[in-house]
């Protein structure tokens, strides 16, 4: 036996002369993961705003109340109060802690605990910071980031709890820690949630997506400022129109995830184009670009989870092959025809 042979790991280091290891690939989930804990450090860098520590935002908190049952509203008000005269402690601590919440999901060995953190905090932030997204209000629309934003964080991290189930490989990301009956379930309530509240009173209105529209100029750059301004002219007075062609939207939306593969990836792509537009002319980018926002809002999550339904691939996983046996050397063939003639006393 050859020294190459029983050195080759040895031997493909010092000179690669034997194969080079296989290169570790980012797992899927472990991208979206890492997306999520992006968008987590952006809010944690939101939060540390000059107007942050101002009683503008305690006015922001204050202001999520209106329109929601006393029981719902009440804590609100007091928590808004709370903040407005402990401003720069607990600013501060709300900061940090979104960005510890980023980092622990971004470092692989405490991805659990910030997963598990961050659905905690999420359901504090939803009720105190945004009065449960308006649902309970009839104020909810979608293309301001109904069903409030911060809901979305808890579905993402449920969704992408570093954990499979037992029962064989997963059609999509989001299936592999809850199962695809729950997962394309969640994702059905949500989009039809966003359809039903498009279509409520106070947002099919005439007017009502126009004077929207028109109030998300202010502050923003020239740019966005045309976009907002061009789309509210295109929906002048349209609003019953704009509003069912946004449910039927969300619909197809909804139902795609029960529909064969390609239909599947067709309905994705019509979520991850809807999670662009709320996110550029519903919701400006967030506010991000102007004084007061504390995340960017609902499209980047909604484009983020529709990449975790996207369909698995179907290739077959390629089985090992079997090796072949080795044809005998021509010398022994001729040996081994020799000494058969032998045995049967054939003359050599």
């Amino acid at each position: 036996m050859s020294e190459v042979a029983v050195a080759g790991g040895r031997t493909a280091l010092r000179g690669g002369l034997g194969p080079r290891p296989a290169v570790a690939r980012l797992d899927t989930r472990r991208a979206l993961q890492l997306g999520l804990a992006g968008i987590w450090l952006l809010d944690g860098v939101l939060q540390y705003q000059p107007f942050m520590y101002t009683t503008g935002f305690g006015h922001l908190l204050a202001a999520t109340a209106a329109g929601n049952p006393s029981v719902i509203a009440r804590p609100i008000t007091w928590d808004a109060t709370l903040v407005e005269h402990h401003l720069v402690l607990l600013n501060t601590i709300f900061a940090t802690v979104q960005l510890l919440l980023g980092l622990g999901i971004a470092f692989r060995p405490t991805v659990r605990l910030a997963l598990g953190a961050s659905i905690a905090w999420s359901l504090g932030v939803w009720w105190f910071g945004e009065g449960l997204g308006g649902v309970l209000s009839g104020t909810a629309d979608p293309l301001s980031g109904a069903p409030g934003a911060v809901i979305l964080y808890a579905l993402l991290a449920v969704l992408l709890w570093p954990a499979d189930r037992p029962a064989g490989a997963a059609p999509f990301i989001a299936a592999r820690a809850v199962g695809a009956h729950l997962a394309r379930a969640l994702w059905a309530v949500l989009w039809l949630s966003l359809a039903y509240f498009a279509l409520l009173p106070a947002n099919r209105a005439p007017q009502a997506l126009n004077g929207m529209l028109t109030g998300m100029e202010v502050a923003q750059p020239a740019w966005l400022a045309a976009i907002e301004s061009d789309a509210a002219s295109l929906v002048a007075h349209q609003g019953l129109a704009a509003s069912i062609v946004l449910a039927v939207a969300c619909v197809l939306a909804a139902v795609g995830v029960y529909l064969p593969r390609r239909a599947a990836a067709a309905a994705l792509v019509l979520a991850v184009v809807l999670a662009a537009v709320i996110w550029v002319v519903g919701e400006a980018l967030g506010m991000i670009l102007a004084s007061g926002a504390t995340d960017p809002n609902s499209g980047p999550l909604l484009a983020l989870l529709a990449l975790a339904y996207w369909p698995a691939s179907t290739a077959p996983t390629p089985q090992a092959a079997t090796p072949a046996t080795p044809a005998p050397p021509a010398d022994a063939a001729g040996n081994a025809a020799g000494n058969a003639a032998d045995a049967t006393g054939s003359p050599a």
